[in-house]
C-alpha cells in the first residue's frame, strides 16, 4: 500500500474527503519529523515508536580488503513496533 492508497482507504472509511486526509497525514509527517529532529520520542501505545538515536565512532573493517576504516558518529532513526500491532501480524486474537 503506497501513500495515496492508505490515504483513499482512510477517506473511505471515515468518511472525510481525500484531500483532507491527505492534509492530515502531510501534517503527521511534519509534526513526526520535527519532534524526532528535535531528539523527542513519538510513541504510538501498541502501534509505534520513532525515537532519534545516537551512534558513537568506531572502526569498522572493509570486507573485502580487511582494512581498518574509521566510521564517524552518526544519527539515525529507530522503530520500534508496538506488541498489539505485532500480535495483530502473528495472528493472535483479540
Amino acid at each position: 500500500m503506497n501513500k495515496s492508497e492508505l490515504i483513499s482507504a482512510i477517506a473511505e472509511k471515515t468518511e472525510m474527503t481525500q484531500k483532507a486526509v491527505g492534509d492530515v497525514i502531510a501534517e503527521f509527517e511534519n509534526v513526526v519529523t520535527a519532534a524526532v529532529v528535535k531528539g523527542d520520542k513519538v510513541a504510538l501505545t501498541g502501534f509505534l515508536s520513532i525515537e532519534r538515536v545516537e551512534r558513537k565512532a568506531r572502526t569498522a573493517r572493509n570486507p573485502q580488503t580487511g582494512e581498518a576504516i574509521k566510521v564517524a558518529a552518526s544519527k539515525a532513526v529507530k522503530v520500534s513496533v508496538g506488541a498489539k500491532f505485532k500480535a495483530a501480524v502473528k495472528g493472535a486474537k483479540k
